[in-house]
């Protein structure tokens, strides 16, 4: 099983710059390349200092100039935002920048917030059906001269300019969860991102039986990889790893409060969650944080990594946006370079 980091810009308030953040994820990013760890991961997301990723192209274009060995994926488009010209050329063009160490992780979206913006009245059916169009178009886009008649686009024989270094073009992740999105990707030729966000290693399983039931339904397409995504936190005593755990349940109340798109946002901050509120919220207490996510010190996260590799994982990827401070994501990050990463080396 290889490992990866997934990692964006992220603040809860207007404490610190931007170009402070940015600084702060340029370094795990340099981390986690000189660590030998295989790919960094970074998405797409519009007006939320909660995620802040306005495109993630010009990120890797960045990156790829500040690292030398890890692969550089998108984690993820949002499909509905990218006609397929725009998007097989400004990957193209990024795969050429990073000397063909792209993967490209496509997603329908998750945020409301993002729909209501961009693209009014979409909903997330609607952004699946886009996704599953878009897919396929790029991919004769980057073959040449291909024309495309589909529901959402429409344009006359058309090549990408350039094309992308990898041939015939770089992998292709999905990011699913419901079986329908599992054999879309499988038949199509994509690798799959799946997370359990929140939720605990019964979800983990049954990620992989979706992913295994597409599989067996497309007997004849090559078993695509798959990668799970975590939060993961490697700790260095009980007091440590204990405020880790708290650290996620006040982030995955922000999440759901941006998902659940009801709270005032402004200047790109959603209205502030009382503490009170926080820990009376039962889903995601301390205690579920840490059962659920990998927290905990180093043979803990061995243990449950060598559970998932054992499940048929083939990438974990490290999910490192928490509302940490940088200096509690980093000394997190180096020890499982240091301390977690051999325990799978051949």
């Amino acid at each position: 099983m290889k490992f990866s980091l997934f990692v964006h810009m992220e603040r809860l308030d207007a404490s610190q710059s931007h170009k402070s953040l940015y600084e702060e994820f340029v370094a795990l990013c340099e981390i986690a390349d000189k660590g030998g760890m295989h790919a960094i991961w970074t998405g797409e997301h519009h007006g939320m200092d909660f995620t802040i990723a306005p495109n993630p192209f010009v990120t890797i274009a960045d990156l790829a100039r500040r690292t030398s060995r890890a692969r550089l994926g998108t984690g993820t488009v949002i499909a509905p935002f990218w006609h397929p010209i725009k998007l097989a050329g400004e990957a193209a063009m990024t795969d050429i920048i990073c000397d063909g160490r792209l993967d490209i992780g496509i997603a329908r979206g998750a945020y409301s917030f993002e729909y209501e913006r961009l693209l009014p009245g979409l909903d997330a059916w609607g952004a699946g059906q886009r996704m599953r169009e878009l897919i396929p178009a790029v991919k004769g886009i980057w073959a040449g001269d291909y024309a495309h008649d589909g529901e959402f686009f429409k344009f006359p024989a058309t090549t990408s300019a350039p094309k992308p270094l990898q041939q015939p073009n770089p992998p292709i992740w999905v990011a699913a969860r419901d079986p329908n999105s599992h054999e879309f990707a499988v038949a199509n030729g994509c690798n799959v991102q799946v997370t359990p966000l929140w939720q605990g290693d019964d979800e983990v399983q049954s990620l992989m039986d979706r992913f295994n039931d597409a599989c067996a339904k497309n007997p004849d397409v090559e078993r695509p990889k798959i990668m799970l995504l975590r939060h993961t936190y490697v700790g260095s005593s009980e007091e440590d790893v204990a405020q880790a755990a708290h650290e996620l349940s006040v982030y995955y109340n922000y999440f759901f409060a941006w998902f659940k798109n009801e709270k005032p946002v402004t200047q790109g901050l959603i209205e502030r969650i009382p503490d009170e509120q926080i820990r009376a919220n039962a889903m995601l207490s301390d205690q579920v944080m840490r059962t659920n996510n990998v927290v905990g010190d180093a043979r803990t996260v061995i243990d449950r990594l060598k559970a998932y590799e054992a499940l048929g994982y083939d990438e974990y990827s490290f999910w490192i946006d928490t509302g940490m401070s940088f200096e509690r994501k980093k000394a997190s990050l180096e020890r499982f370079i240091a301390e977690v990463m051999p325990a799978f080396q051949e």
